[in-house]
């Protein structure tokens, strides 16, 4: 049985978090992962319903996290079980009875957005919208920011959520801040906004802030901004990141030279692999490095090498009774280890997966970083991550290693095994993994120091 949390739980800074909701209808909380944002803004919302100033409210999250993160949240503290709440997800009649059912809190995934504004034709029911992961509307040309900002400018409050809202570069702020604001901050358009303090590079393709433009952005939004590190605050797991080295066999290094020059490659089995271009160049290396090359556009692969797989098996065994979860990048990847470990389980949209894991009752389970890269509760089952080629996308990088380093687990630390093909473009994505973090680090800190700065000359 799960334990019933009550408020004296509640930690001083998640208070913070708390007032800053209640005092800032439009706000985001950028809290670093693990830090309880879902309970402080459960809390918040609470409040607010109780002196019934918010009747009803959308929450907008990653599938899973809708499913079973808010629905556990709702369920385990004692001053928010009571709120009533119905999950807008599956086939639509299943979304459009959970829609028709009374309830104050409405949970939907982000990827049904759109499919519910086209649905309720003009109606806006939600006084208050929270956006769990809010880096997900972050691109200005999708369909999911282009139809929120239609309607969500009829909601009293916003909230947004992330650990990570520049995971890329500062570009993603605007769509961002113009659902908070409706672009009185950063500009009526992504385009006055990238014209104002962006430049585009000499090919005209990328774009680099202009002299002291980061620090102009940051002055404009800090006071609808929330920052709350986790080192300030909490004594987390300490991450062990562990390299993992391995050797390609010369068979497997051959092919990938070869490919790596040429942009084609002829298998053994026959099959003839095709870069068409760079872009795809840099994807059919990281499945080499991994072990598979797809031969075609219906998912077939051939087997390349075993390295990784056998670096795996190593660390599986030296780990022997600890449950050990693994990030996979290519549905080859999930294959190939399922099928010489039987025993490995995936993580589904079954609720009942995450419970499982977390009564460690599962020795192994496969994830991909975007299926488990943001809000889930995993730091009960375990505390062995390992990657078997880490990512290109520093959010789900980071987010994945926060399902397990985060409160509540019950080590000291957390080992994060990167299992990395020498000479080949793993070591091109690690580098790129760090140069990113280190960026975004900075920009968390900078939007923190505006203020404080704005508080001590108050």
């Amino acid at each position: 049985m799960t334990e019933i949390l009550s408020p004296e739980n509640i930690e001083a800074y998640q208070y913070e978090m708390i007032d800053f909701v209640l005092a800032n209808p439009k706000c985001a909380l950028w809290v670093d992962m693990g830090l309880g944002k879902t309970v402080a803004t459960l809390t918040a919302v609470g409040q607010l319903l109780d002196c019934v100033e918010v009747r009803k409210i959308l929450v907008i999250a990653p599938l899973r996290v809708a499913k079973s993160t808010w629905p556990d949240e709702i369920e385990t503290w004692s001053h928010t079980r009571n709120t009533t709440y119905s999950i807008v997800c599956g086939s639509e009649p299943k979304r459009i009875k959970a829609l028709n059912t009374g309830a104050e809190v409405y949970l939907i995934n982000k990827e049904n957005v759109v499919w519910l504004i086209n649905h309720l034709d003009g109606a806006w029911p939600f006084d208050t919208v929270v956006i769990d992961e809010a880096s997900a509307f972050r691109s200005a040309t999708s369909k999911r920011f282009k139809a929120l900002k239609k309607v969500i400018h009829r909601s009293n409050r916003v909230v947004e959520l992330t650990g990570t809202p520049a995971p890329k570069d500062m570009l993603g702020l605007w769509a961002q801040i113009f659902l908070l604001d409706g672009g009185e901050r950063l500009g009526k358009t992504m385009t006055a906004f990238k014209q104002q303090y962006f430049q585009p590079d000499y090919m005209g393709y990328n774009w680099e802030l202009r002299d002291n433009a980061k620090e102009h952005i940051i002055a404009k939004i800090s006071d609808i901004v929330l920052v709350l590190k986790a080192e300030d605050h909490v004594q987390l797991p300490f991450s062990n990141h562990i390299p993992a080295p391995v050797v390609l066999p010369s068979d497997a290094r051959a092919i990938y030279n070869e490919l790596e020059k040429e942009f084609i490659v002829k298998l053994e089995s026959q099959d003839t692999v095709v870069a068409m271009n760079a872009a795809v160049l840099t994807g059919k290396l990281r499945q080499c490095s991994n072990g598979a090359l797809y031969t075609d556009e219906y998912g077939s692969y051939s087997k390349v090498h075993d390295t990784k797989f056998d670096e795996l098996r190593r660390i599986i065994n030296r780990h022997e009774r600890e449950p050990v979860l693994v990030a996979y990048n290519f549905k080859s990847d999930k294959a190939r280890i399922a099928q010489r470990l039987q025993y490995a389980e995936y993580l589904t949209d079954d609720p009942e997966v995450i419970a499982r894991w977390n009564r460690r009752e599962i020795p192994l389970l496969l994830a991909h970083p975007a299926s488990a890269g943001h809000g889930l509760n995993l730091q009960h089952g375990g505390r062995v991550i390992v990657w078997f080629g880490d990512t290109w996308d520093l959010e789900l990088y980071l987010q994945f290693n926060a399902r397990l380093a985060r409160r509540g687990q019950k080590s000291s630390d957390v080992l994060i095994y990167h299992i990395s093909a020498q000479s080949t473009v793993d070591e091109v994505v690690s580098m790129t993994l760090e140069t990113r973090t280190v960026n975004q680090n900075e920009l968390l800190q900078a939007v923190a120091n505006d203020v404080n700065s704005r508080l001590l000359a108050a």
